[in-house]
């Protein structure tokens, strides 16, 4: 109101002084008024912590190093997958870490696709097939699955990394599990690889949309040398 003070006090001199519209308020009740107690200072907001960094597995840790080193990426941008922890660390072509965030996987371990499954409808699938399978894969955006299109890992059997579908059951609480502090809620798909939202809208699909990219899926149960075989010229750490 700075502004205004200027002109009213040129009002004040030309314009004879005017009768009060309600009584002046007597001098010991502004005195009063003024020992009132001052406002108490806001509490100054402390930023919230970010997230401790997630540490890869040994056998990630172990995969990690074998495609850094040997650049088995061929140039491309790469993820690895931890199914026994339910966490997938994104990659750039050179190797730099993008991301590390939750995934959902299929409800029944087992590293081995079953015959036939990319040909069946989800609804005919028994328990048995509900598996994510391990190994390496050239995973490339492709033909769209309920209107929009999905990262294929492995078009064959139908296995692909994309985000909690729309059309998910309440009852299977896929948010509330991908959020829970540990993996062991983390079984829940029908082979696909489920991940946040945000990070496949802002780094996953941004990362692989050219030209697609490797996804090196980890076994829950066969060892990482069945699985990929040149591990065997690595040592583990």
């Amino acid at each position: 109101m700075k502004f205004l003070m200027a002109p009213l006090v040129g009002l004040a001199l030309i314009l004879p002084a005017a009768a009060p519209a309600r009584p002046v308020a007597p001098a010991k009740a502004t005195a009063a008024k003024s020992k009132s107690k001052p406002k108490a200072k806001a509490k100054p907001k402390v930023a919230a912590e970010a997230p401790p960094p997630v540490i890869p597995s040994p056998a990630a840790q172990r995969v990690i190093n074998w495609v850094m080193g040997d650049h088995d990426n061929r140039g491309l941008p790469w993820a690895v997958v931890d199914k026994v922890n339910a966490t997938i660390f994104l990659f750039a072509p050179d190797g730099k870490p993008l991301a590390a965030e939750p995934v959902l996987i299929g409800i029944m371990p087992g590293d081995d696709a079953s015959p036939g499954v990319g040909t069946k409808t989800l609804a005919s699938l028994g328990p048995a097939e509900k598996t994510t399978p391990a190994g390496r894969y050239l995973a490339k955006f492709g033909l769209p699955v309920a209107g929009e299109r999905v990262l294929w890992v492995d078009y064959a059997t139908s296995v692909a990394l994309h985000p909690i579908p729309k059309d998910a059951g309440a009852k299977e609480k896929r948010r509330q599990r991908m959020l829970s502090p540990t993996p062991d809620d983390n079984r829940i798909t029908f082979g696909c690889i489920n991940v946040p939202q945000a990070f496949y809208t802002r780094q996953l699909r941004p990362t692989f949309r050219k030209k697609g990219g490797y996804v090196y899926i980890l076994p829950d149960t066969k060892t990482l040398e069945q699985v990929f075989p040149r591990l065997h010229t690595q040592v583990a750490g």
